[in-house]
């Protein structure tokens, strides 16, 4: 295999989850070339990666011009395509794009038949409610190529991602920030992950209150700016600085890497914030750790629930009381503006019990 295509056209989150899968192709294939096929806007993880060649962007409802100019130019260009989501138009880019194929697929069989037929390899989605972590489904796609230790999606040990490298800071930035600084991420991008911005301020006031510099991470969309305004009241700078919407994902490498904790929601930051190996506080609703736990330092696998809090290396996820957790839906509702009662029922003196005993032992 000189030429390999991976194809990951989903979320910010899901494209980290693919670097285990990356890594491993290049360690099968040291001179081949890996390229990523993703959507316009969630490729920047992949910026600076060793293992990648070149990041190829997609843009959703793009019309049919531009989805032929993007045909033409995966046309056999490759020798391998890896899919790592179910979707049919991630299926149809592999399917032009190389003569060898292995990819995930649904498991209801009306979806799955005619990608199977397509693939040399099929990999079946445990979906959201399944023990597999998402990581390791990935991983499996390469299993008629690799040991068959490394190639097994129901591992107990999850692979470990790769994060980008770190850049420079902006200097304006660079010279307010202190040591032991704590980062908070607030927006999520679906209201169903979206802890209640009271219990964020609550939060937030207590860690400035023990003297703690807190930084408000967080894109420049509409949705992320609404979260982190109701908070930037709460102190003055430097003591509390927002810094969203004003960083590339090589500059909050290395932001999170000089914190001495991170707290935030199933999101892609705090995956990033995992691989990093700072201490991780991960806010979950509905979302299952087993599928969808953020990977950092080596550590036993996740359980769906374990007393409503449980810690993989330097990951700890806390989890609502209530029995339905983890229910793998989109809230209560199970749409993604749905509230969800699980995250609501995290108290915020409970997060700040666990931040006090990190922030003491650092």
């Amino acid at each position: 295999m000189r030429r390999i295509l991976v194809v990951a056209t989903r979320q910010i989150g899901d494209v980290l989850l693919t670097t285990p899968l990356i890594r491993a192709a290049r360690c099968r294939w040291p001179e081949a070339r890996i390229d990523v096929i993703g959507l316009a806007g969630t490729l920047g993880l992949l910026r600076g990666n060793p293992d990648v060649g070149e990041l190829i962007e997609t843009r959703r409802g793009a019309g049919w011009r531009a989805n032929l100019v993007l045909l033409r130019r995966l046309w056999r260009r490759y020798d391998l395509a890896l899919v790592t989501q179910e979707s049919d138009r991630a299926h149809l880019y592999a399917l032009v794009a190389a003569p060898v194929r292995a990819g995930v697929v649904p498991a209801e069989a009306r979806h799955a038949w005619w990608k199977r037929r397509l693939l040399r390899h099929a990999v079946v989605s445990a979906g959201d409610r399944g023990a597999t972590h998402s990581a390791a489904e990935k991983l499996a796609l390469l299993a008629p190529w690799l040991a068959p230790a490394a190639g097994t999606a129901g591992s107990a040990m999850p692979p470990v991602s790769v994060a980008p490298p770190g850049t420079p800071l902006p200097a304006d930035l660079a010279v307010l920030l202190g040591p032991g600084l704590v980062v908070v991420h607030a927006p999520s991008m679906w209201r169903y992950k979206q802890w209640p911005l009271a219990s964020y301020r609550q939060l937030v006031g207590a860690l400035l209150a023990a003297g703690h510099q807190v930084v408000l991470t967080g894109s420049g969309s509409a949705v992320d700016r609404a979260q982190i305004d109701a908070l930037v009241d709460l102190a003055e700078p430097p003591q509390l600085l927002d810094v969203g919407g004003k960083l590339d994902w090589n500059q909050l490498a290395t932001l999170l890497s000089g914190a001495a904790l991170y707290i935030g929601p199933d999101t892609s930051v705090t995956h990033l914030a995992a691989v990093l190996g700072i201490p991780v506080l991960a806010l979950f609703g509905p979302s299952n750790p087993m599928r969808w736990g953020p990977l950092g330092t080596p550590g036993p696998a996740y359980a769906a629930r374990l007393d409503g809090q449980q810690r993989r290396g330097n990951v700890i996820v806390l989890q609502g009381p209530n029995a339905c957790v983890p229910c793998g839906r989109a809230g209560c509702e199970d749409h993604r503006d749905s509230r969800s009662a699980c995250l609501e029922a995290i108290r915020p003196e409970r997060v700040l019990g666990e931040a006090a005993q990190i922030l003491g032992r650092s």
